[in-house]
């Protein structure tokens, strides 16, 4: 069951008869309610696969993962290839494709990203909502011609980053990629829908420095820190580089080279 935070209620509705048994599955699978009248929030199911929809009336749209079109597709023709920043960050270069453990999924854009890229991913979102629209992206995002052998190296885990990270069982992830939530007071921090919408529900990541540590005991190559450009960098040892862009930075924690 979820543990949903105080200020926060969550229901899960069919947006249409046909997808009533799906919506109940979903329900069930996440302990949560079917139409509660005082919920803030709503988990829908509809022709567009599973979507989260914050209720009232200043509330921005809907949040689905959407692999196929969009964001995701414009990125994976357009989006700079192994010159982007993050590919740099990971490790990508010429004949090196790392296994990446992407620690902290969300919407898995960043995964998706070095998926295209070559990378075979593992994912971990550990609140089950986001874990829960993930899993529905990935699965719709199966069943495309051209997105399926993207896909197909996209592994989500369940459960807690830090519990599953320490008790890792085969071959470790090369390069382990963090990307965690943190109190941050500039505006531009709440301006993407997502943000708006994930903060109430999942809080801040108070246990980076944990989170942190678990990724350097784990990752055989290195760990990289995606974070707001002007943020410190996480309590714990110091990166040895860090690569800025506009808005963001990666933090990178080298421990030994990539090879091809």
């Amino acid at each position: 069951m979820i543990e949903q935070p105080a200020a926060c209620r969550i229901h899960v509705e069919a947006l249409g008869t046909t997808f009533q048994s799906q919506a109940e599955q979903w329900a069930e699978r996440l302990g949560l309610p079917l139409l509660v009248a005082d919920a803030e929030f709503a988990l829908q199911v509809g022709e567009q696969g599973l979507q989260l929809q914050q209720l009232g009336p200043d509330a921005p749209g809907p949040v689905r993962v959407d692999f196929v079109e969009g964001g995701a597709a414009h990125r994976r023709l357009f989006g700079g290839g192994t010159g982007q920043m993050i590919a740099k960050a990971v490790g990508i270069g010429q004949g090196v494709r790392p296994r990446v453990l992407d620690a902290t999924a969300g919407l898995g854009k960043d995964a998706f990203v070095l998926a295209s890229l070559g990378c075979e991913m593992s994912l971990i979102e550990r609140q089950p909502l986001i874990g829960a629209l993930l899993e529905d992206g990935l699965l719709r995002a199966a069943e495309d011609f051209d997105v399926a052998p993207i896909v197909a190296r996209m592994r989500l885990l369940k459960g807690n980053s830090i519990e599953v990270m320490r008790n890792w069982q085969g071959e470790p992830p090369q390069v382990i990629y963090l990307d965690p939530m943190f109190p941050h007071r500039e505006k531009t921090a709440l301006v993407k829908k997502e943000m708006r919408l994930f903060r109430p529900l999942v809080g801040d990541d108070l246990d980076a420095p944990a989170l942190l540590a678990a990724a350097l005991a784990l990752a055989s190559h290195r760990v990289v820190v995606k974070r707001p450009r002007k943020a410190p960098c996480i309590e714990g040892p110091k990166p040895s580089y860090a690569l800025d862009g506009k808005s963001s930075r990666y933090d990178i924690y080298p421990k030994k080279a990539l090879k091809s």
